[in-house]
């Protein structure tokens, strides 16, 4: 086994341990970006830059978060980016969906609690403000 090969497989592991702790404990009261070092930030960086920890060992580098206003004409599409993060907007350009489908991931934690999808809609929210508020930097 090469070493690439090792690394990318303790970064899956990394990620499903990660996963997996979302279902054990309440997420509802984190921050935007307590929820984004905790959930996105392996990938895209702790600035959101697309150079996380784990960002080599895709085919495709996560895209810099922080230019997502600049690319859609000046104008931050929050509704897109929810539906990124939630698994209902295919990221189609880019081949298979390699990032995590968070909404489920989310609602999965307490499936049978019936505010388990406003919880999962607030901190999906949480997440796309959090993004807002890194634009340019």
């Amino acid at each position: 086994m090469t070493a690439r090969k090792g690394l990318a497989i303790l970064a899956g592991a990394l990620a499903l341990v990660t996963v997996g702790a979302a279902h054990a404990e309440d997420l509802t009261g984190y921050s935007g970006a307590r929820l984004y070092h905790r959930f996105c930030a392996a990938c895209h960086g702790d600035q959101g830059h697309g150079d996380g920890v784990v960002a080599p060992f895709f085919k495709l580098a996560p895209p810099d978060l922080t230019q997502i206003t600049k690319r859609h004409g000046g104008v931050f599409p929050s509704e897109k980016i929810a539906k990124i993060i939630d698994g209902r907007e295919p990221v189609a350009p880019h081949g298979a969906r390699e990032m995590p489908v968070w909404g489920l991931e989310f609602y999965l934690a307490d499936p049978k609690n019936p505010k388990s999808k406003k919880q999962v809609e607030q901190m999906i929210s949480k997440l796309v403000e959090h993004l807002r508020s890194i634009q340019g930097k």
